[in-house]
């Protein structure tokens, strides 16, 4: 073991005996004054709970289980004059918390006091201390935000009742921390910026809309080509909102037993409403139109219906359900589908400034030296979709090659790729 090693697991140790004993003596705290390494080796939230059970505990058994530290770490923490130790259980504690508090800090442990709210709520304030409590808590991942904590809550939902466990089997339920797609990673037009904006207001002032009775906000229509970010705005928004996504295809919710079909969109949307907060996210809504426009069926027609009462029903305001909808063929929806939402947010294909933004957004963690002004007027007509496919493309043609770096020919293969793909497309047979 080196010596920077040793002194790191010496730190990572004094840090869970830190948070075990904040944590322990302040009954405000919750899981969420956890940081989630924490979390793990504490096993707060385990099975989807938010509840913690005190006092945490930390032993010498687990603390080379969970970090993996040689016996020399817990003897070099057991000299310390401010540690405790009890032999029975091979327990650590800390009697003297101010005393191994600043040891903590003397020995570089500032940093993990900027990610640690337990420990930020202790030291906020104090001599030297640039951090304040709540913003160490803001940045803090939510444990609500967890695919465990998701599954949890949805299993306690669909154990209830066949009928919620019907509803689950035709959706895609996504935790926040499972979406890979962030605001951070989108190219946004200010429209889009503006509806996002708006959501968060409405949501950190549900209670005075409430009040106010403006009930008649958050569901959406996101409407544009494919490939220009229609899914990945409704994922991103996920994660901004801290929010689960329930993501609908009506296509499949359709059952052969047409009679089926008003019971499964019912089934859908109740479940939506039990899950809340939540986004739930149907794409390809002009199916509707299709529905409506093409098929005699009456049970389709009764099911159509009941989509667009249930629609009617939902709101953000009432019942915490964000609903968005996303066609790729506006002008097939009828009046009837389009007044059922607050808002039509459009998704146009980008333009040059925007389709230089996505390539340099794509390209910002690869190797490349390319000119993005100049490829940007390259790909006009390009979806935000077929962006990433052409540098995907010159990615493989790079690895192909044994390289890592990428140069004008990889890009030019993943433009030909892309043209290729586009033109089989528009292809009649």
């Amino acid at each position: 073991m080196t010596t920077d090693t040793g002194t790191r697991d010496v730190i990572a140790v004094m840090e869970l005996l830190l948070t075990a004993e904040i944590f322990n003596r302040n009954q405000d705290l919750d899981i969420n004054d956890l940081h989630p390494r924490c979390r793990e080796f504490f096993g707060a939230g385990s099975g989807g709970n938010p509840e913690v059970k005190r006092p945490l505990i930390v032993s010498e058994g687990a603390i080379k289980k969970a970090l993996g530290a040689p016996d020399t770490v817990c003897q070099a923490i057991r000299q310390n004059p401010f540690v405790g130790y009890d032999e029975f259980g091979q327990r650590l504690n800390l009697p003297s918390l101010d005393v191994a508090a600043g040891w903590f800090l003397k020995k570089g442990g500032g940093p993990r006091v900027e990610e640690n709210p337990a420990l930020a709520f202790f030291l906020e304030g104090r001599d030297g201390i640039q951090v304040r409590y709540q913003d160490v808590r803001a940045r803090n991942p939510r444990f609500e935000d967890t695919k465990e904590y998701v599954e949890a809550k949805v299993s306690r939902i669909v154990g209830e009742s066949e009928e919620m466990r019907e509803a689950r089997d035709l959706i895609i339920i996504c935790a926040p921390d499972e979406v890979e797609f962030s605001l951070d990673n989108l190219v946004c037009t200010p429209r889009q910026e503006e509806i996002i904006r708006k959501i968060g207001v409405a949501l950190d002032h549900q209670d005075f809309l409430q009040q106010q009775r403006i009930y008649e906000f958050g569901r959406l229509l996101f409407v544009g080509p494919p490939g220009t970010g229609k899914t990945s705005l409704a994922l991103a928004m996920s994660r901004e909102l801290h929010m689960p996504v329930l993501e609908v295809r009506l296509a499949m919710v359709t059952s052969q037993y047409l009679g089926e079909t008003s019971k499964n969109i019912d089934r859908i949307f109740d479940l939506a409403k039990k899950l809340a907060p939540c986004i739930l996210f149907i794409d390809e809504f002009d199916f509707v139109a299709k529905t409506r426009v093409s098929d005699d069926h009456g049970a389709m027609k009764r099911a159509v219906n009941m989509l667009l009462k249930n629609i009617d029903q939902i709101s953000f305001v009432k019942n915490g359900v964000l609903l968005i909808g996303a066609t790729n063929h506006p002008r097939i929806l009828d009046e009837a589908a389009w007044r059922r939402f607050d808002e039509v947010v459009e998704f146009p294909l980008p333009d040059l400034a925007m389709r230089q933004a996505i390539l340099e957004k794509i390209a910002a963690a690869i190797d490349c030296n390319c000119n993005f002004a100049d490829l940007a007027v390259e790909t006009e007509g390009f979806s935000g979709s077929d962006l990433r496919m052409m540098m995907k493309e010159a990615v493989i043609s790079a690895l192909m090659d044994d390289r890592h770096h990428i140069d004008a020919a990889d890009i030019e293969q993943g433009l030909l790729r892309v043209e290729e793909r586009n033109l089989i497309r528009d292809t009649g047979y």
